[in-house]
């Protein structure tokens, strides 16, 4: 990432799953890769995904998989977002979808 993009880590764990976190980033960027790899409204947030989404503290557990989504969406058009107990799969798309969001967005 860039500067102004955000900052962020991923952890690997024993079990072959995957975490995330990272602060700041653009709302617009991670409304498309969220939409990318889950598409809009798969978290019940907006019709356009967390594109749209309002400020506030958004919190999802899938039962099927036990992966855990908390997302902080600022007043500032930036969300701080950790998703926990995912495959590692899964984590890689999300981080590519995150870093082609956000190349279409540096070309503005």
């Amino acid at each position: 990432m860039t500067p102004g993009e955000g900052r962020g880590k991923v952890c690997l764990d024993d079990h072959g799953c995957a975490t995330i976190e990272f602060e700041e980033v653009p709302k617009g960027a991670v409304g498309a890769a969220m939409t990318e790899c889950w598409g809009a409204d798969w978290f019940d947030e907006r019709p356009g995904g967390f594109a749209d989404a309002a400020p506030g503290r958004y919190f999802y557990d899938h039962e099927q998989t036990y992966a855990e989504y908390e997302l902080d969406v600022s007043d500032d058009g930036t969300i701080t977002f950790g998703i926990s107990y995912v495959k590692v799969n899964d984590i890689v798309t999300m981080l590519a979808a995150l870093e082609r969001a956000l190349a279409t967005q540096r070309l503005g």
